[in-house]
């Protein structure tokens, strides 16, 4: 994609009256890697009520909280841009399947998808060659009522599956809406379907969740968001004893060179469920399931993806878009082009001669007050970033 798309934010002007302005909070400014103080908000609310989910996608936004062209952010990242800072470049995936979860319908979804793999130089991604495929919760192809919020994060989770892997298929199983209940029967519906290695759900809730069958695929790597509120003892369902739990980092790019640092919104934090064998040697200082396992880029200002939502109602064109949401369909993706997902794939992540040679270790930078390692940055594990990022595939 050309770099001309960088500052053009979303071209729809003001959301004041718009659905998805309705939902954002305030815009919080954020430094950026240019100098410039950068404004994001949510798309979906921070807060969802008692057995309902959030989406974890943050824009980029004028300082008033609206979308529009005046939107000057960081640099931000193209499908290019995803390939080089993690070493995939010219990697296939032999057309595995990488299926997302999320709530609420989007008509638009296949022809935004389509706008976006085109403006970044992909091949195309169509229900008509077999690559792309959408269902609703039963498998079915109804259109669940939509949701504006929860369409932006389709977006990005479609635009960062194909960046990181461009020959992926992409499957996305569209919930009835975003309690758990139906989210957890669309993973189930999506672990169902042939071809399926990777399933990443980009949503979240704090809370007290018990391990749930739902997430529990072996031979699939289920992959979540670990939260955009910095330490929180560990989102759900990304604290699950059976999922990867994904962080993010904030990614600095000057030239060719790519540098990460743990992004201060990623969620950590020790879970209540049990701790996965694959933990054992990690020294998390968690007795339970600790959170993150692996990370990549989140922070919305360094290392926020462009993408494309022009069918959205209020958004009109491309944005810049981060948050967990962004590393947890990147991770699948990798999952996805290394093969390797037998059994509880987390597991390859904590194998340390690997790790130490095709990982990014994250070494700098915190995301709240608790200390090393489930808040600040350190050599190995530590609760932001886990094991680190992407170095091509040979850890996964």
């Amino acid at each position: 994609m050309h770099r001309k798309f960088i500052y053009s934010g979303i071209a729809a002007g003001a959301l004041a009256v718009s659905a998805l302005a309705a939902i954002q909070p305030a815009a919080t400014a954020m430094p950026s890697q240019t100098g410039m103080t950068t404004h994001t908000v949510r798309v979906c609310p921070a807060h969802p009520a008692p057995g309902f989910a959030s989406c974890l996608a943050i824009a980029v936004t004028q300082s008033s909280g609206k979308f529009g062209t005046k939107v000057k952010p960081a640099i931000g990242f193209n499908a290019a841009d995803i390939q080089a800072a993690y070493k995939l470049t010219g990697l296939q995936s032999g057309g595995r399947t990488v299926a997302i979860v999320d709530a609420f319908g989007y008509p638009g979804l296949e022809q935004d998808l389509a706008t976006f793999r085109s403006s970044n130089g992909l091949p195309a991604c169509t229900t008509a060659n077999g690559c792309f495929k959408r269902m609703d919760q039963n498998g079915g192809s109804s259109n669940p009522p939509t949701d504006p919020g929860w369409d932006v994060e389709q977006a990005l989770d479609v635009d960062a599956v194909s960046s990181a892997c461009p020959d992926c298929h992409i499957l996305v199983v569209q919930s009835n809406d975003n309690s758990f209940t139906n989210l957890e029967a669309a993973v189930n519906r999506a672990a169902q379907q042939a071809g399926v290695v990777a399933i990443s759900n980009s949503y979240g809730a704090a809370g007290n969740f018990p391990n749930n069958a739902a997430y529990n695929h072996p031979g699939i790597a289920v992959v979540a968001s670990s939260g955009d509120s910095g330490f929180d003892g560990g989102q759900y369902p990304a604290a699950d004893s059976n999922v990867v739990g994904v962080g993010g980092t904030s990614v600095f790019k000057s030239g060719s060179t790519y540098t990460e640092r743990v992004w201060s919104g990623a969620g950590s934090g020790c879970g209540h469920n049990a701790k996965p064998s694959w933990q054992n040697g990690a020294d998390t200082h968690c007795a339970t399931k600790a959170v993150s396992d692996v990370s990549a880029a989140a922070d919305p200002s360094n290392g926020g993806l462009i993408i494309y939502c022009g069918s959205v109602p209020g958004c009109g064109g491309f944005v810049q878009v981060g948050g967990t949401s962004e590393a947890s369909p990147i991770i699948g993706a990798v999952f996805a082009l290394s093969g390797k997902t037998d059994g509880y794939p987390a597991r390859y992540l904590y194998k340390k001669k690997k790790a130490k040679k095709f990982l990014n270790d994250i070494t700098s930078g915190s995301n709240g007050s608790c200390g090393v390692p489930v808040c600040t940055a350190r050599t190995g594990w530590d609760g932001p970033s886990g094991m680190g990022t992407p170095k091509g595939v040979k850890a996964f």
